[in-house]
């Protein structure tokens, strides 16, 4: 089966400086990490909501990152770096 994002829900982890999200396949679920510094410029004064927001705003991007990051033999965590976005 091929990854999908049936759930657009995402959190902001503020202990690992994340935003969360999920993806599966089939019936596995597959954990995603987006690290702060890959959704903005500057993280300078960025609260949870603007994480949420730039998230959001790139969503489609993320998904594809997370699409090409993901092989369903190396595990169900992966975390996307600014370098996976660009």
């Amino acid at each position: 089966m091929a990854l999908m994002f049936p759930n657009r829900s995402r959190s902001f982890d503020e202990v690992r400086n994340v935003v969360r999200f999920l993806g599966y396949d089939g019936m596995f679920e597959v954990r995603f990490f987006v690290e702060a510094a890959a959704l903005a410029k500057t993280t300078a004064g960025m609260s949870e909501a603007d994480y949420l927001r730039a998230f959001d705003a790139a969503r489609s991007n993320i998904h594809e990152a997370a699409t090409r990051l993901y092989h369903p033999k190396r595990g169900t965590i992966y975390t996307l770096t600014a370098a996976d976005l660009g």
